[in-house]
């Protein structure tokens, strides 16, 4: 038999107000009445129905994720440090793919407001002003994760995009590279595209090396067939290069691959340094070396973010998170004599 929450008011001899804010964790009642209602609540195994709950409570316990590419293993770290937080605090989440589409971005975005989810985190997508007036009209938080809005004023958890290139590229400067080429992603993109290649060309600058555009490739993503074509490319422009830096680490293992049928040796004819660190970098033959953002931290950081502002109702400040080169087998030195 499926009991009510009337079952158990009657039962506890009390109201149905009574059991209601026992079960949503309000005031009004002594310890006494909490123990009954406790008890009946034992006894008949009784189970909340959880949208009565929300109705009541104006809270579902639930908060809503946007990946642009939920099987990703970009997308699996910051989705684990999210669902920690998310358990820890009490609630669970809602995972959507928006396959980068508007259309369905939007779909989602109304889902989630059916849903009557407590918060939203967007992850890794420009804040276009149909999304924002969207996300306005639900009026509840939102955390961007691993991008930014300068537009719409939306606290946000990321990495400094410039300054992980910047630390990229110089780090191959510092292993005696002056002939260094770029694999790039979009570079209309500016939160991940634009800013990777301003960091790029700000380390050689610095270093007074030659900044010329045929040492980049541009693609229209950050994929591993972006770095596996995009290699060839470059290296037909560029044919002295000795390393390069490619933008995300899907595009370092492209380009390994890409080298392997070449018959470029990475890294004795070629070196190569990427960007994430994710799980597959260290599988990759040779291992890549690459420049870490901590996504499960981010993710983990970013809820946490999204509940205090769902508890006290007020924007919080955005993280910048940091960065470094993790150092395995990809990069040559190059010793002067």
């Amino acid at each position: 038999m499926s009991y009510t929450i009337k079952d158990v008011a009657k039962h506890a001899n009390v109201s149905i107000a009574t059991v209601s804010r026992v079960l949503n964790g309000q005031s009004g009642f002594s310890k006494a009445t909490e123990e009954k209602v406790l008890n009946a609540i034992k006894e008949l195994g009784y189970q909340p129905n959880a949208f009565a709950r929300s109705l009541i409570s104006k809270k579902s316990n639930t908060v809503g994720i946007l990946f642009p590419e939920v099987s990703s293993q970009f997308s699996s770290k910051i989705l684990r440090g999210v669902e920690e937080a998310a358990h820890h605090l009490g609630s669970s989440v809602i995972v959507c793919n928006t396959a980068s589409h508007g259309q369905r971005t939007m779909k989602y975005l109304q889902l989630l407001s059916e849903k009557r989810v407590d918060g939203i985190l967007f992850v890794s997508e420009v804040i276009t002003e149909e999304y924002y007036n969207t996300l306005e009209s639900m009026q509840i938080p939102v955390v961007l994760i691993s991008t930014e809005s300068y537009q719409y004023p939306l606290p946000f958890v990321k990495v400094d995009d410039k300054h992980a290139a910047f630390t990229a590229t110089d780090y191959l400067v510092k292993m005696g590279h002056s002939k260094i080429g770029m694999l790039s992603g979009d570079k209309e993109d500016i939160i991940a595209g634009q800013p990777r290649i301003d960091g790029y060309k700000q380390a050689l600058a610095l270093k007074g090396l030659d900044i010329t555009d045929k040492n980049i490739i541009h693609s229209q993503g950050f994929s591993f067939n972006d770095g596996f074509t995009g290699l060839p490319r470059v290296l037909e422009q560029s044919p002295d290069l000795t390393a390069v830096f490619a933008a995300s680490d899907a595009l370092a293992l492209g380009a390994i691959s890409s080298a392997y049928k070449l018959g470029v040796k990475i890294p004795d004819d070629l070196s190569i340094i990427g960007y994430d660190n994710l799980p597959i970098a260290e599988m990759a033959i040779p291992p890549l070396t690459t420049v870490a953002q901590p996504l499960e931290e981010m993710g983990m950081v970013a809820a946490e973010m999204l509940f205090t502002m769902m508890e006290q109702g007020k924007r919080v400040e955005s993280r910048i998170m940091p960065h470094s080169v993790v150092e395995r087998e990809s990069v040559k030195e190059i010793k002067f004599t």
